[in-house]
């Protein structure tokens, strides 16, 4: 077995559910303090983050990943043991395979295998790792991280996410930014009553139906030529109380944005209570900004060197995409840095017999190691 294999298998043994760390980062934490890197582990409400370095003085280039995995599901439903890694026909099995624990395995060889070559390297070469990932609020993972580098004066230069960007074959799509995301918990306020005297109620169903119309048919932004136009998205609609003869009180709708650079999320929230306005709506709501926007422009030395590695390693020019959802990126880039997503095929991340290419795997630390050459050579 490969050591990148055998250190996805140990992480993958871990049930690492968000937010449990289950160890990994210790595991990982030894094996790098070993390779001579400087290894903080921190800790912040229930969420652990590693963070390790090498060498000295800048630019500093880090690799970012997540030790934590989403809940597997029954365990009948998978071929195998969702954690106990399991080969079969060529792939990895298990939960976390392609999100993220090949990543961060191939990762952690790579920079074993990099500081190896070059222990006196130009710069810097870090990891930083978080249990967070998978969350609903990511609170105190990679984004409390950030705000403690901001606080240490910590720069952060480049940035390569192991996030599963591939579609279909290693290295075919790269992530060279990501949409904002911008959630809205809306409560539409009415009066409860009886279906039989709408006179004496105000169905908040029904006022609110002619803004919804017009928030999915505005068009927000043209998008530009990195982001395609910003999309508004209702994900859930509740009202009533379970009886037919009963108009509600209350209507709730979660709604989403995801935006482009060609629009503010003051400006959607803006436009969004306009519309509510505009139709008389009586209507409260409470947003959450999940990340801004951000774009590694092409030029920029950590692309051309992500692009260069797949075109030459795996003998394909990559999509360069801004698409998808969000990524912890989203919160390093804000430091100042470039940030590019480049990692295994994504195609059955989340699901049921999650598996990673062991080919693909075992060629990930090649690809990783070779940005780091070409950055410090």
């Amino acid at each position: 077995m490969s050591v990148v294999l055998d250190l996805a298998c140990d992480l993958i043994r871990r049930r690492s559910v968000t937010p449990d760390d289950a160890g990994c980062q210790a595991l990982i934490g030894q094996r790098l303090q070993a390779a001579g890197f400087r290894v903080e582990h921190l800790r912040f409400g229930e969420v652990d983050n590693l963070w390790a370095t090498h060498g000295e003085g800048g630019p500093l280039l880090v690799f970012l990943g997540h030790t934590d995995v989403v809940p597997s599901g029954p365990a009948d439903s998978w071929r195998s043991d969702p954690f106990e890694p399991t080969i079969r026909d060529g792939y990895l099995y298990g939960r976390g395979a392609a999100d993220m624990k090949g990543g961060v395995a191939a990762m952690v060889v790579a920079l074993e295998a990099f500081v190896a070559a070059h222990p006196d390297h130009r710069g810097r070469v870090g990891l930083l790792l978080t249990s967070d990932e998978e969350g609903p609020t990511n609170l105190d993972g990679v984004r409390r991280v950030a705000e403690h580098f901001r606080a240490t004066g910590e720069r952060i230069d480049w940035c390569v996410v192991g996030e599963p960007s591939s579609k279909e074959k290693l290295g075919d799509l790269i992530r060279v930014g990501r949409r904002g995301s911008l959630s809205g918990t809306l409560l539409v306020r009415g009066i409860q009553g009886h279906v039989a005297y709408p006179e004496k109620a105000r169905n908040p169903i029904h006022t609110f139906a002619p803004a919804l119309a017009e928030l999915v048919a505005e068009r927000w932004d043209e998008g530009n030529q990195d982001f395609p136009p910003t999309s508004f998205q209702v994900s859930n609609l509740n009202a009533g109380t379970g009886a037919n003869n009963v108009i509600p009180g209350t209507l709730t709708a979660l709604i989403n944005f995801r935006y482009s650079t060609a629009s503010r999320a003051e400006d959607l929230r803006k436009r969004t209570e306009a519309i509510l306005d505009k139709h008389g709506v009586d209507w409260q709501i409470e947003w959450a900004l999940s990340g801004e926007p951000f774009l590694t422009p092409p030029g920029g030395a950590v692309r051309d060197a992500v692009v260069s590695v797949c075109r030459e390693l795996c003998g394909i020019v990559p999509v360069e995409s801004t698409g998808g959802g969000t990524s912890d990126g989203r919160f390093i880039a804000p430091l100042g840095a470039d940030v590019v997503e480049l990692g295994p095929v994504n195609a059955t991340i989340h699901q049921v017999d999650e598996c990673v290419s062991v080919a693909d795997l075992e060629k990930l630390p090649a690809l990783y190691e070779a940005v780091c050459v070409r950055l410090f050579d």
